[in-house]
């Protein structure tokens, strides 16, 4: 076998080399991609290797690591690719740091995404180590956030700013929130398969479960920043027909709106995740919608 891999930053991110991923992968190599995922969080493949990979074969290649979730619970998929979501500037922007999905029961464990179109300057993806945060804590902040669970929702457009509504817009809000979601997950996830902590908050969770509206804000604002250090943050520069597979259990992204609206275009493909589970073995539980058509519930072990 001759993958490589090769560290981008000391605490997030690597490039791997030596395989071709327009191919059914043996198992040693999904095993090698696997932990080098657990380890560096975020694994770019080489534009090369990546060859001209298409919606079939991105699709192909992700259930290499599970099942995979359909394109989004609320928003459209590509034509004919129901497991296939368009990242589409058109469609809005989404420069604000979440994990994908969090707002249902069992968020995706992982995520793909592949450039169709890159702008020629800015356009950047940023990923952020959560776990990295974790560890990053003070011990009375980490003592308190053990304790907490926060409430996630896609109740607002995290993509879309109040005052920049237009009609289009108006639209594509209304899609994104046409079913509800309500989900509360421990502040503090424990990864189901290196037992690391991290900071499952992001910007689907918009309150602590017990506290006031305001109170949550100064909370998770507190913890978000640690996320967001410099240190933690893998920032990848797009090149066309690249992918990049990252760990949705255990980090948070942002898409960053520095290209002066010219077009940018992404698909993502996700794998079906597992209910996350605080540190206590609490699993997380829903409080309102049901996504069942996006992604199944896995069955209690």
């Amino acid at each position: 076998m001759s993958l490589e891999i090769t560290k981008v930053t000391a605490r997030i991110g690597a490039r791997v080399s030596g395989v071709d991923i327009t191919r059914p992968l043996a198992p040693e190599e999904v095993t090698a991609i696997r932990e080098a995922l657990n380890v560096h969080k975020a694994l770019v493949f080489d534009t090369g290797a990546a060859g001209e990979l298409d919606d079939a074969g991105q699709q192909a290649f992700a259930r290499h690591f599970g099942d995979l979730t359909t394109a989004h619970p609320t928003v459209g998929a590509v034509d004919g690719a129901p497991n296939v979501l368009p990242v589409d500037s058109e469609r809005g922007r989404a420069n604000h740091w979440h994990t994908d999905v969090t707002f249902v029961l069992n968020p995706p464990q992982a995520s793909t995404l592949r450039s169709i179109t890159v702008p020629p300057y800015g356009g950047e993806t940023l990923i952020a180590n959560a776990a990295a945060a974790y560890r990053d804590l003070p011990e009375p902040l980490r003592r308190l956030a053990d304790t907490l669970w926060a409430e996630h929702t896609n109740d607002y457009d995290y993509a879309v700013p109040e005052e920049e509504i237009d009609e289009e817009k108006a639209a594509q809000r209304a899609q994104f929130t046409s079913i509800t979601y309500r989900t509360a997950h421990p502040v503090v996830r424990v990864h189901p398969l290196t037992g690391e902590r991290g900071l499952f908050v992001g910007g689907f969770a918009q309150r602590i479960v017990g506290l006031s509206a305001g109170e949550s804000r100064k909370i998770l604002d507190l913890l978000q920043a640690y996320v967001t250090r410099p240190e933690n943050i893998l920032r990848h520069r797009w090149a066309v027909n690249e992918l990049v597979l990252f760990d949705n259990r255990i980090t948070q992204h942002y898409a960053i709106d520095n290209y002066d609206g010219q077009p940018r275009r992404l698909h993502r493909v996700t794998v079906a995740g597992d209910v996350p589970v605080g540190i206590e073995g609490k699993e997380s539980y829903s409080i309102e919608g049901d996504a069942s058509h996006y992604t199944p519930v896995p069955a209690a072990a």
